[in-house]
Parts: structure tokens; sequence; C-alpha cells
């Protein structure tokens, strides 16, 4: 039986850190815009800020519909599914808000990655939990975690942040969403906490 939770501590705070996965999900508030879902991944690019904010590094490589639809609405819900041990799905459903690199925020909220390897990082996306609850899971499959993959940090960790602004650029929708909603803004600013 699922429960909320006034707050992400204790085990559940545990249970969000040890997964090696999680998925986000948010939409225009159009009623024919597109749904956007991703999975996130990559080792220490989210952090449990308090017990009701949450924050993760948006990177390079795709799309920005994430960071577009929170620009419009806020809105946006955080799933982590257990594929081993106890069956469990944890869902913050939140107020989110992207931190662009030019935003005096963006020095308060890197450091909690300082772990993680930050090439083609774009955002900080933060969530202010609204909602946090839990689900059975039990229709979720056992799966081995094996290892991270290397290849988004491998390529990006080859181009200069000049280079990385070029290739956002020429990206199609990270300026402007599927749905014509402005995404990341562009030029993408420079990186502040790189050496110059």
């Amino acid at each position: 039986m699922g429960q909320t939770y006034e707050r992400i501590e204790g085990r559940i705070r545990s249970f969000i850190e040890d997964q090696p996965v999680f998925f986000t999900a948010t939409a225009p508030l159009a009623a024919d815009g597109h749904v956007n879902l991703s999975p996130k991944g990559r080792k220490g690019t989210l952090a449990v800020i308090d017990e009701l904010t949450l924050a993760y590094l948006d990177f390079g490589g795709s799309g920005a519909e994430t960071i577009a639809h929170v620009r419009e609405n806020g809105r946006i819900t955080l799933m982590w599914c257990a594929f081993t041990g106890p069956p469990k799905v944890l869902r913050v459903h939140g107020q989110g808000e992207a931190v662009f690199r030019d935003d005096a925020r963006w020095a308060e909220y890197i450091p909690y990655f300082e772990g993680a390897d930050g090439a083609a990082a774009r955002a900080v996306v933060v969530v202010r939990a609204r909602r946090i609850s839990d689900a059975c899971g039990f229709a979720v499959p056992f799966m081995d975690y094996r290892e991270e993959r290397t290849q988004h940090a491998e390529h990006f960790g080859r181009r200069t942040d000049e280079e990385f602004a070029a290739y956002c650029e020429k990206k199609p929708h990270v300026g402007v969403s599927l749905d014509g909603l402005p995404a990341l803004p562009l030029p993408l600013p420079a990186r502040p906490d790189q050496p110059s």
C-alpha cells in the first residue's frame, strides 16, 4: 500500500540516493503539447538539498523539453524505481526551476555536484517537493546494475566550453521546445566555475 511523506528524510532519502537512475516527467500547459519523459543517470548528478528540495544537473546531448516546461509552468515529477531489493516506486511531484550558468545561484548549487563529471552541464534543475509518495512497485522487474556508461562524459569532456556552446546553438529543440516554448537561453553563457 502506498504512502505519502512530509519530507525527504531517513529511508526515503537513502532510497533516492541509492538509485543509479531516475526519471523526469513534464508537460506544457497546451492540451496538444508534447509530454516529456526522460531518464537521468550519471553518478553524482542528483543531490538532495534539504528535506523538500532536490536538484540535478541538466546536460546537453538532446533537446531541452524539461527546461522549456519548467520555464513555462514549473510542473515536474521525479520518479525512482527499485530494480533490486524490496519493490518500491517513489515519486516527488514538485515545482521545478532551471538555474542557468549566468544565474548568481549557479555558484550556490554547483558545489553539490563536485563528485560528478560536469562536462556539458548547461543548467541545474531545482525541484521543490509538493507531494512525496511511494507505491508498491510489484510489477517492476529485477535488474542488475553493472556500471556507469562513460560515453557522454568522454564525448563532451573532449570539447571546450566554446565548442559545447556552438553545439547547443546548432542542435534543434534546444533554444526552443518541440511546441515552440523558450527552452535553453542561447547563446549559452560560459560556465563561471570553469578555469579560463
